[in-house]
């Protein structure tokens, strides 16, 4: 980088923090204690700015702060002086921050375990209305008669066959699928179950 585009960029961001309100404070004189308060008061808005820059949300970047506040005031008793409290507060902010950016990565990156059981509009729309109708009677009925029903009629499996992929016995498949194949009559009449 060239030396006077350095300083051009030096120039800008003093002149940002002198005009954002962001300029260092004047030290606290020795005779007055300094209290979670005061450092609040004097810190607050600089560490959101700072957390602003770090995580692109406002109302994420005050909460990183607000968490940083909260963790000082538990740790109060430990700290050795002010400056370390400003210090802490620093830390606890890029840290919150940190954090922050990993939950959303985690967030971007999940995929979840299985796909979701909704058909896309395309495959409807290629359905005649009876065969529409009977899916979404289809989806009304409990879980395990569905499970019957679509792996005899759409699976085109034998009793026994159910029984093995559903887990149940021979009688259950066959006692499901006559309340399933009811109760699927009922909602396509329109009786509801």
């Amino acid at each position: 980088m060239e030396r006077g585009a350095g300083s051009n960029v030096e120039q800008t961001l003093r002149h940002l923090r002198a005009v954002d309100g962001t300029a260092p404070p004047a030290p606290a004189t020795p005779a007055t204690p300094l209290t979670l308060e005061d450092l609040y008061r004097t810190h607050r808005m600089r560490l959101v700015r700072i957390a602003m820059l770090l995580v692109d949300e406002p109302a994420t970047a005050e909460d990183v702060v607000q968490e940083a506040f909260t963790g000082l005031h538990r740790n109060w008793g430990n700290l050795r002086d002010a400056a370390a409290a400003v210090g802490y507060l620093r830390t606890a902010v890029v840290n919150g921050s940190r954090s922050v950016l990993r939950r959303r990565k985690t967030a971007r990156d999940y995929t979840p375990p299985h796909p979701t059981n909704a058909r896309s509009a395309e495959s409807l729309a290629m359905l005649t209305a009876e065969h529409q109708a009977v899916v979404k009677a289809l989806s009304q009925l409990p879980p395990r008669q569905r499970e019957v029903l679509v792996l005899r009629y759409y699976g085109d499996l034998t009793e026994a066959e159910i029984a093995d992929t559903a887990g149940i016995s021979k009688g259950t498949v066959k006692s499901t699928a006559s309340r399933a194949l009811d109760a699927l009559q009922k909602i396509m009449a329109g009786g509801g179950q």
